[in-house]
């Protein structure tokens, strides 16, 4: 099971707080999706990030039914990472709450009202196949 400090050699942008380290990237992604739920979200789908990025090792895309749905499952979110030990979390997009990131390392939890996750489309992108490479001859 991989860890915090595991996501953090992996390429992760920020500095993980020792006290995160105890907390694994599976117990993080367990956390995440238990606030979802608890706040309503909506076509919640998990992108197992292993062998794709350096990011993070899981993406959470989820759905908002409005500006303050979307505003509300992040600050909850939030809340209940801090509950759980989680301090260094980013979070982005807030005022607009269109597109909310919230960036807790090892995950990473994209918020959208419904019309700009269409827009976007990230699971499109981001479960996608990765090419082969071109063999050399």
């Amino acid at each position: 099971m991989p860890t915090s400090a595991e996501g953090a050699s992996r390429g992760a942008p920020h500095h993980v707080d020792p006290a995160q380290e105890s907390v694994g990237a599976t117990t993080l992604l367990e956390i995440v999706q238990s606030s979802l739920e608890d706040s309503k979200a909506e076509d919640v789908v998990t992108i197992d990030l292993a062998g794709k990025t350096l990011i993070g090792d899981y993406m959470i895309v989820a759905s908002g039914r409005s500006e303050r749905h979307v505003g509300a499952i992040a600050d909850n979110l939030a809340k209940h990472l801090k509950e759980a030990g989680i301090t260094d979390v980013s979070v982005e997009g807030m005022p607009k709450c269109d597109w909310v990131l919230i960036d807790a390392g090892p995950v990473i939890v994209h918020l959208f009202q419904p019309e700009v996750r269409e827009f976007y489309n990230l699971e499109k992108m981001w479960l996608a196949d990765r090419p082969d490479s071109p063999q050399s001859a």
